[in-house]
């Protein structure tokens, strides 16, 4: 399964899996699993990967894990409408609008190999975005490998933001796929 594809190739899961299994298909399943019944996103509500899905249910009194692992699927079905493609991106930069390109890396990472164009996250440029930057223009989200960017999108799309996208696959898809000649890197 990759970024771009919004159903995973095989998915015969159960409450009865465990949450490392079900993690592995829907790497989201914790964020939504905060988002939509507080759970695992504190040390009180956190979860074991080795737990069940029924498990954890019964432990914080949800009483239909059929119905949570559907909310699971359809929250991961969700998360990959915001990715756009290295190709896409490129396309839509050609174009010449007026897209927008955060990136969320660190600064040693941003200054070692960066997109054209991009700014790189802190606090002083979120409070720019959220008062002067125009909420429906293209705001393209940055990171290594395209992992980390869905909970900097959904912040943003929470707050207003209409037209927020992750790069799949990072920066290192689009040295990958875009920019041959941008150095790549391993990084932690």
């Amino acid at each position: 399964m990759t970024p771009d594809s919004s159903v995973p190739v095989s998915d015969s899961l159960s409450p009865d899996d465990l949450m490392r299994d079900i993690q592995e298909v829907y790497p989201g399943a914790q964020r939504t699993l905060f988002r939509h019944f507080h759970i695992g996103g504190c040390r009180s509500c956190a979860f074991s990967p080795e737990e069940t899905l029924s498990a954890l249910c019964q432990r914080n009194q949800i009483l239909d894990p059929v119905s949570v692992l559907e909310k699971i699927r359809s929250s991961h079905t969700e998360d990959m409408a915001f990715f756009i493609s290295p190709k896409d991106l490129e396309e839509l930069l050609a174009g010449g609008g007026a897209v927008k390109l955060l990136d969320i890396r660190t600064r040693e990472e941003f200054d070692a190999v960066h997109i054209p164009g991009s700014v790189l996250m802190s606090q002083p440029v979120m409070q720019e975005i959220m008062a002067y930057w125009n909420p429906t223009a293209p705001l393209i989200l940055i990171d290594h490998l395209g992992q980390q960017s869905l909970d900097a999108a959904a912040y943003f799309a929470g707050h207003g933001l209409k037209n927020v996208r992750c790069l799949s696959g990072g920066i290192d898809a689009w040295a990958l796929q875009v920019d041959g000649n941008m150095p790549r890197y391993e990084w932690g």
